[in-house]
């Protein structure tokens, strides 16, 4: 048995898939087949069921894999242990990042963290929440940034930041002659929504006062999976969305002269970093929490609109 038929145990697991699986050990799948079958072969057991579709694994095989995960987890803190007495922060960082602030927060920083620590290497996947949750679990990423209260076994979470929501008002529409708003004046069925499964869709809802159980929302034209798409659809169309503030960054002059802030108290959310309590890349993690704090100050400053202190 070797710590490499384990990784390639493991990855059919997570990916539930032999090419893929093969693909992500830069391996050819006929090596990864065979690597497989001799690590059953000396175990005495079938770790998969290869009649499903996708793979799954035997109610042995599911014990034995988590019990890989374990040994594989422990050697790679050795190489943290060893990385951790040196003086550069060096390694590679796994993130899943929620699609409502991935395209936001990454540009801003990257750069800073290109020039800190250059022998850092993030890779952002952006994923939902659930998705992330269910990556943590399964290994495929070292650390979540989401916008909920999520507990779980075995995971840990922390606030980072408060990002206040503001809506993006269509050209024209009455609710510009305000130089701030109120929720109540909001009109569901005026908003452009995300579609069911993004958690700022429900934040949305929360600050509109309406809920999912009291029924299909009258009205509702159209919903998305990308903020974008629904701002576009306000130039084009007319009506509201909410955005959170970072979007409001990267927006031209025009665009931004058709924001609109709310009273207090301010609509927003709270951005936490989910990890598994056991971390092995604790210094990695600080590292890049520290450059996204640096990065969060320079845009979102104590408003005049709001006494919150936004950096937590």
């Amino acid at each position: 048995m070797t710590l490499t038929q384990l990784a390639y145990a493991v990855a059919v697991d997570t990916y539930r898939h032999f090419g893929r699986a093969a693909e992500h050990c830069h391996v050819s799948q006929p090596t990864l087949s065979m690597q497989l079958q001799k690590l059953e072969e000396e175990l005495g057991v079938q770790l998969f069921d290869r009649s499903r579709k996708p793979i799954l694994p035997t109610p042995i095989g599911e014990r034995v894999l988590a019990q890989a995960r374990v040994i594989l987890r422990e050697c790679e803190r050795l190489y943290e242990l060893v990385r951790e007495n040196q003086e550069t922060v060096q390694g590679t960082l796994k993130l899943g990042v929620i699609p409502t602030l991935s395209p936001y927060l990454m540009p801003l920083v990257t750069p800073l963290l290109q020039d800190q620590y250059p022998e850092l290497t993030v890779q952002v996947d952006e994923l939902t929440t659930e998705q992330i949750l269910e990556a943590l679990i399964t290994d495929r990423i070292d650390a979540g940034l989401i916008a909920t209260e999520e507990d779980r076994p075995g995971l840990r979470r922390k606030a980072l930041f408060r990002e206040p929501f503001v809506a993006y008002l269509g050209a024209g529409h009455p609710l510009l002659a305000n130089s701030q708003l109120d929720p109540a004046q909001l009109r569901l069925e005026d908003i452009w929504l995300l579609k069911e499964g993004h958690c700022f869709r429900d934040q949305v809802l929360q600050v509109c006062s309406r809920r999912e159980e009291a029924g299909p929302v009258p009205q509702l034209r159209f919903e998305s999976g990308n903020l974008e798409t629904l701002r576009l659809l306000v130039d084009q169309l007319g009506g509201v969305t909410l955005l959170p503030l970072l979007a409001t960054h990267y927006l031209s002059p025009e665009a931004r002269a058709r924001v609109r802030y709310f009273r207090e108290p301010v609509p927003h959310r709270t951005i936490y970093l989910i990890y598994v309590r056991t971390h092995l890349k604790r210094r990695l993690l600080d590292a890049y929490v520290s450059v996204l704090q640096q990065s969060i100050r320079a845009i979102l400053p104590p408003p005049t609109y709001t006494g919150q202190r936004l950096l937590t």
